[in-house]
C-alpha cells in the first residue's frame, strides 16, 4: 500500500522498524533490520533510508543509540495504513469468554470482568467505562426500609443495570404504606427511561389519591423526584473501571521512575479518563489515540484504544491503555472481540430481564 510522502521501499523499513520496537523495546539498527525481515538491500541502504524516514517524522534518535525509534506519527501511519488486524486465537476467545461469562451478570460486574480479563491477556491497563443511564428503562422499583427515617429505592434498569437511591422520611412509614407506594411507583413509571422520569415525576404521580399513610411517603418522590433521579443517573456518569496496573507496571517503560509516577497519576485521575472515555462512547466503533494526540500531557506517554459496546439505550466502552509501544494488532483485535461479548452478554441480561 503506498502512503503520503512515503515510496515502496520507506514503507518496508518503517514497518520494520515499528515491528522490531514493539517487540524488544529497543531501537532498531540497519544490521538487525537487514538481518531479520530480508528487505533485499544493504545495510547501508537501509540506515540511509531511516534517516529519510527521520528527516520526514515517523522516526528518532533517543539517545546516542545509532538505532531508531518510531514518532507518535509513525504509529498513527502504521494503525491506519499499514497494519492487518487478525481475528483472536481460538485460545484468547475462550480465555475471554471463560472469564467475562463467569459471574455476576450485573453490568457493572461484567465491565469489571472485562476490564481484568482483557488488561491480563493484552498485557496492558485494561479499563471500562460504564454506560449512561439517563435513556435506561425502568424495569422495576422496590423499597426497603432502612430505618426509621431512611429508605433504600432499588432501580432494576434494562440489560440487568441496578442502581439505588436513599430516601430520607421524616417520621416511621407503615410497611402498608411503603407497599402501597411501590405498587403505585411500579405502575406509573415501569416502561420509562430515567429521563422522562426525571423531567416528569411529579404530574405522573400528583393524581394517585392514595391512603393517608402512604401520602407523605409518596410526596417526598413528588417534590423530590427530580433531584433523586439525578443522583440516580449521576452516580454512574463517569464510572471508570480499571484492571490492574501491576500488569503494566512490569512493561520496560516503567522501570524509570518518572514513567511510573505518570502511570500512578494516570490512574488516579479517574474524572479525566471519564472524560476522555465519555467522548469515545458518544462516537461509538473503534478508538484509536495515540501519545500527543491527546492534547493531555498526562497522557503523552500512552496510547488508548477502545471499542463500544451498545445494549438497546446502554453504552460505553471497553479497551486499554499502554504505552505508545504496543503490540496493535493483537490488541485492536482483542479490544474489538471483548466490546462483542459484551455487548452479546448485555443483550443476555435485557431478555432475561425482558
Amino acid at each position: 500500500m503506498s502512503l503520503p510522502g512515503l515510496n515502496e521501499r520507506e514503507r518496508r523499513v518503517l514497518e520494520a522498524v515499528i515491528q522490531t520496537y514493539v517487540e524488544t523495546a529497543q531501537p532498531a539498527g540497519s544490521r538487525s533490520l537487514a538481518h531479520k525481515f530480508g528487505l533485499n538491500v544493504s545495510p547501508a541502504t537501509i540506515r540511509n533510508t531511516m534517516s529519510d524516514l527521520e528527516e520526514k517524522g515517523y522516526l528518532y534518535h533517543p539517545h546516542a543509540s545509532a538505532g531508531r525509534v518510531p514518532t507518535d506519527v509513525a504509529y498513527r501511519v502504521y494503525v491506519d495504513s499499514l497494519i492487518p488486524i487478525p481475528p483472536p486465537g481460538a485460545t484468547e476467545r475462550r480465555r475471554l469468554n471463560a472469564q467475562i461469562t463467569t459471574g455476576g451478570s450485573a453490568v457493572e460486574a461484567i465491565l469489571r470482568r472485562a476490564a481484568q480479563s482483557l488488561g491480563v491477556i493484552t498485557q496492558e491497563l485494561g479499563i471500562a467505562l460504564g454506560p449512561r443511564l439517563d435513556n435506561a428503562i425502568l424495569e422495576r422499583v422496590e423499597l426497603i426500609r432502612l430505618s426509621s427515617e431512611r429508605l433504600l429505592v432499588a432501580l432494576t434498569l434494562s440489560a440487568g443495570a441496578v442502581r439505588t437511591i436513599f430516601v430520607d422520611v421524616h417520621g416511621e412509614i407503615a410497611d402498608a404504606a411503603i407497599a402501597e407506594v411501590t405498587r403505585v411507583l411500579n405502575d406509573r413509571l415501569a416502561g420509562l427511561t430515567l429521563r422522562q422520569i426525571r423531567s416528569s415525576l411529579g404530574d405522573r404521580l400528583r393524581d394517585v389519591g392514595p391512603t393517608r399513610d402512604a401520602s407523605d411517603l409518596l410526596n417526598v418522590f413528588i417534590e423530590e423526584g427530580e433531584q433523586l433521579f439525578d443522583s440516580a443517573i449521576e452516580s454512574d456518569d463517569d464510572t471508570v473501571l480499571l484492571g490492574q496496573a501491576s500488569v503494566l507496571a512490569e512493561q520496560p517503560e516503567f522501570a524509570n521512575v518518572d514513567n511510573m509516577r505518570k502511570l500512578v497519576a494516570l490512574t488516579e485521575t479517574r474524572e479525566k479518563l471519564g472524560e476522555l472515555l465519555r467522548r469515545r462512547s458518544e462516537t461509538g466503533g473503534v478508538s484509536i489515540t495515540i501519545g500527543n494526540e491527546h492534547n493531555d500531557p498526562k497522557l503523552a506517554s500512552f496510547t488508548v484504544v477502545t471499542a463500544s459496546y451498545h445494549a438497546g439505550p446502554l453504552s460505553g466502552v471497553i479497551g486499554v491503555i499502554g504505552p505508545t509501544r504496543m503490540p496493535y494488532d493483537k490488541v485492536i483485535s482483542l479490544v474489538t472481540h471483548t466490546s462483542e461479548l459484551v455487548t452479546d452478554l448485555l443483550k443476555e441480561n435485557s431478555r432475561a430481564h425482558g
